[in-house]
């Protein structure tokens, strides 16, 4: 079963299959000592997220492509925040070009996630409040 964007939320292990469109695409800052790495931001039409793409899926997608993820995972990566991700045991694969409607905000990658207080393997958002706010 797809998941939007929306829904989603960081975990040490999930199973995520979505579909989105890749807005932008650039090389990460860790590709220097990692190897090939890219940063793509991604949307449907709930919200937007950061991608991570190694080696040949750097290659394989651009901007404008629509993609399907299956076994993804969405977690704290050094060095290139909360993103989505194939993972090992995950797939993405082209579905399509430009023929998707998104949005581009919000965007699940910069939202402030907490432990959940109730189980330590989830993340909650944080919710900000008029102090965090004034700051």
């Amino acid at each position: 079963m797809n998941v939007f964007l929306k829904d989603i939320a960081p975990a040490a292990q999930n199973i995520i299959n979505t579909r989105f469109i890749i807005l932008d695409k650039a090389r990460s800052p860790a590709a220097a000592t990692n190897g090939k790495s890219c940063i793509a931001l991604a949307a449907d039409e709930t919200a937007a997220v950061h991608i991570q793409l190694w080696g040949e899926e750097c290659d394989a997608f651009e901007a404008g492509d629509i993609v399907k993820l299956t076994n993804g995972i969405f977690s704290y990566v050094r060095n290139s925040g909360l993103v989505l991700r194939a993972g090992k045991r995950g797939k993405m694969e082209k579905m399509g070009e430009f023929t998707i409607a998104f949005v581009e905000t919000p965007n699940v990658s910069e939202i402030q996630w907490n432990p959940d207080p109730e189980n330590p393997k989830r993340y909650i958002q944080c919710l900000r409040t008029t102090m965090d706010i004034r700051r």
